[in-house]
């Protein structure tokens, strides 16, 4: 999307983005515990951290959202028992997402999941400062909490996201997928870090009920799919680990 494009349409946008804002109703964040533990094995220590799409947001129960069925998924396809813990807030990009972490006292883990981006296009972070963010994420969660690696979740396509209107739609999905092509870029330098495939085709029967945020179909998928690229490209490298043991 070219910058005149976008300064052509900046009144409409503005008025769509602001009467979206007071139309789209407020979900709460998914109930529930937000650590815990699963299955038998060598141990497996789980991060999930980030946005709304981590934290449940578009369902009930945490049971139903991201960070406990793909705990359930890892400890089915490695064998594993998987130590997991969520820290997520509703409308963080991904710079507050490290303020976040930083701010919180956590327990080492192995492999983080990191959830964010959507908030980074809403809230127009130019696509380099969020992949610079990124960097610091994986930096501290590696430095200081000891991970192995860090799986960042691809950002959804926006542009079939229909509780937006067209063309704020339109826009913003481009800018989704430029933020998302950064990200993908990024993660192909380092070693520690990457970005899983995750096929989602979007419509009203699987997002949540204000048509933006996941509904239940949306993180059962994200989670078989983030489990599958860990399974395959990333539990090979921590088995080996000295801490991987099984506990008694």
């Amino acid at each position: 999307m070219s910058l005149a494009a976008k300064l052509l349409l900046s009144p409409l946008l503005l008025a769509q983005a602001l009467r979206t804002r007071h139309r789209l109703p407020r979900l709460p964040e998914a109930a529930g515990a937000r650590q815990g533990h699963v299955g038998q094995g060598p141990l497996l220590r789980l991060l999930v951290a980030g946005d709304s799409s981590a934290a449940g947001v578009g369902v009930a129960s945490q049971h139903q959202a991201l960070a406990p069925r793909l705990a359930q998924q890892l400890a089915r396809a490695c064998g594993a028992r998987v130590e997991w813990r969520l820290l997520a807030r509703a409308g963080l990009t991904s710079a507050q997402t490290l303020n976040l972490l930083q701010c919180e006292p956590l327990a080492p883990c192995d492999i983080a999941v990191v959830v964010t981006g959507v908030n980074d296009v809403v809230d127009q972070v130019p696509s380099h400062h969020a992949v610079a963010a990124r960097e610091a994420l994986a930096n501290h969660l590696r430095n200081a909490l000891g991970a192995v690696h860090v799986v960042f979740a691809p950002l959804p396509p926006v542009h079939l996201l229909t509780g937006l209107p067209q063309p704020l739609r339109w826009i913003a999905g481009a800018d989704a997928r430029r933020h998302d092509r950064a990200l993908a870029r990024w993660v192909a330098t380092r070693a520690d870090v990457s970005r899983p495939e995750v096929e989602l085709p979007l419509n009203r029967g699987v997002l949540a009920d204000d048509g933006f945020h996941p509904g239940e179909p949306v993180y059962r998928q994200t989670a078989h799919a983030i489990a599958l690229h860990i399974r395959q490209q990333v539990w090979p490298l921590l088995k080996s680990k000295p801490h991987q043991e099984t506990p008694p």
